[in-house]
């Protein structure tokens, strides 16, 4: 009976084990498909500066440089992130067979090596070539942009923090502890490090072994060498961590210097802890992506200069009017927007709150006092006067800023007090600051908003580059970065970005709405 079996197995298997011949077919891709439109897109861009990163002389490349990157440009666009999946998409996929052109697929160390190295300077120059490429095309317009930041994660360990105030508490403790050694073995003057070493190398003798091991007893001046030495290298230590961070930063991480410790909304509900992550800015103008830069600022208000600055350098142009919301208001960002002649559609900060009763009834607000212009003073709601009292004026990166402060003539026996001020000094009198070009941008701001064009802008702003932050962060799914450093993550922004681009220019092109720029109101 086994023999039977064994007997029908073997014929069996024979009937796989033939001889095949390949059958050669051409791979025929419909031109409607996203593939065929983005290799016609990206075969228009000019890759000088990636065939300079490579050396006629020794091993030829994996693959053509021109392939490699239109390979990681729709990977992208595919949501495939990571270099082995790429390289299973490359054996696999027919799209990406397709963009082959016949030549071998890559492994993932050669699209690893590619995208870390080879093209590492010549990415960014290709993003910003499609931009061009799509104003020159007159899809994109430089009428308006809508700017927003998001917070994506680094690739940095999660516990890996470094604080600030800690680093500086324990550097003091240091230099607190050095002195009095310092003092205690003979050192002379100030404490440096510098000359903490020095008298560290002074206290072994000419002659002298350090002596190493359990059961040996170590000499005094070994002792005293070895305690300034881990003095020291604390020291170095704390000061190369706040060297790191600079002076706008209050963390870092251990294995990611360039990340900073973020709170991350991780649910509908914005609840999250802190991590390791990177505020990543991005400009939007008729839904493609036009610029984009990640800061290691935990706030958008201090990242609205430098990014409008590196626009304006990698496009050769300004746009017009700079729309964004509310965490960018700042009184830095509206002066360079007036110095720079753009519109500014800056959401107020308290421009929804304004609108509540509960706002409008808080008669200890500002707003909420009547301004006598006449007088230069302030009536509150008991009808008592505000005046000014001193005004004081600061230059901060070339601008100039004046504050003003204003103070009640008494607030004794006031009817409102307890509504106005929870203090209980009988001598209390309430004072008010105002910065006048803050107070006079803000207004401005305000009504530009209230305008049509400003409802237009306000609610394109939140279709657009809102809906840009959804795509590449819910559908694409790319939430953390999977490269360390600034430099490194600002690669993988540029492709992801790109491959943004190139599927917009294609679902544009299916509905028929190219060079259609913003979306209309709604008719009530």
């Amino acid at each position: 009976m086994k023999q039977i079996q064994q007997e029908k197995y073997n014929r069996k298997a024979w009937q796989y084990q033939q001889l095949a011949l390949p059958i050669a077919q051409n791979i025929e891709i419909a031109e409607d498909e996203p593939v065929f439109v983005a290799n016609a897109q990206l075969e228009e861009l000019d890759y000088r500066e990636l065939y300079k990163a490579y050396s006629p002389i020794g091993r030829k490349s994996a693959a053509e440089p021109r392939i490699m990157f239109k390979l990681l440009v729709y990977g992208y666009m595919c949501g495939i992130y990571s270099t082995r999946k790429l390289e299973e998409a490359c054996r696999k996929n027919i799209d990406f067979i397709w963009l082959l052109q016949g030549e071998r697929a890559p492994d993932h160390c050669s699209i690893a090596r590619f995208r870390s190295g080879k093209a590492r300077d010549a990415i960014e120059g290709l993003f910003y070539q499609y931009v061009r490429r799509l104003a020159k095309e007159e899809e994109i317009q430089y009428e308006e942009v809508f700017i927003d930041g998001t917070k994506i994660e680094s690739m940095a360990n999660r516990y890996t923090f470094v604080w600030r105030k800690s680093v500086e508490k324990q550097l003091a403790k240091v230099k607190e502890k050095a002195k009095e050694l310092f003092r205690q073995y003979g050192g002379n003057g100030n404490l440096t490090a510098g000359k903490l070493r020095r008298l560290a190398q002074s206290l072994v003798p000419e002659g002298g072994e350090m002596v190493r091991g359990t059961g040996r007893r170590k000499p005094s001046w070994q002792r005293q060498y070895e305690e300034l030495e881990q003095l020291l290298e604390r020291w170095d230590r704390y000061e190369a961590q706040l060297f790191e961070m600079g002076c706008r930063r209050n963390s870092l991480s251990k294995t990611d210097k360039d990340a900073t410790f973020m709170r991350m909304k991780e649910d509908h509900m914005g609840n999250g802890q802190l991590k390791p992550a990177y505020n990543v800015q991005l400009a939007v103008n008729s839904e493609y992506i036009t610029g984009v830069a990640a800061f290691s600022h935990c706030t958008d208000s201090g990242t609205l200069i430098p990014f409008l600055e590196h626009i304006q350098r990698m496009q050769g142009r300004s746009y017009r009017d700079i729309v964004a919301d509310a965490g960018y208001e700042s009184v830095g960002n509206y002066l360079y927007l007036d110095r720079k002649d753009q519109g500014c559609y800056i959401k107020p900060a308290n421009y929804e709150v304004r609108k509540t009763k509960k706002y409008s009834q808080q008669i200890w607000r500002l707003e909420n006092m009547q301004y006598l212009e006449r007088e230069d003073c302030f009536l509150c709601a008991a009808g008592r006067k505000l005046t000014l009292r001193r005004s004081c004026s600061r230059k901060e990166k070339g601008m100039v800023t004046t504050m003003d402060y204003y103070r009640c003539e008494g607030c004794g026996g006031c009817p409102l007090r307890e509504q106005c001020t929870t203090s209980r000094d009988p001598a209390f009198c309430k004072e008010v600051k105002v910065c006048r070009e803050f107070a006079q941008f803000r207004d401005q701001a305000l009504r530009q908003l209230s305008t049509p064009r400003g409802t237009l802008l306000r609610m394109n702003r939140s279709i657009q580059v809102e809906g840009a932050f959804g795509v590449l962060k819910s559908n694409r799914r790319f939430k953390r970065f999977l490269m360390r450093g600034k430099t490194n993550i600002s690669l993988e922004l540029f492709l992801l970005c790109l491959a943004f681009d190139l599927k917009k220019y294609w679902a544009k092109l299916q509905q028929g709405r190219l060079k259609s720029h913003l979306f209309p109101l709604k008719k009530e």
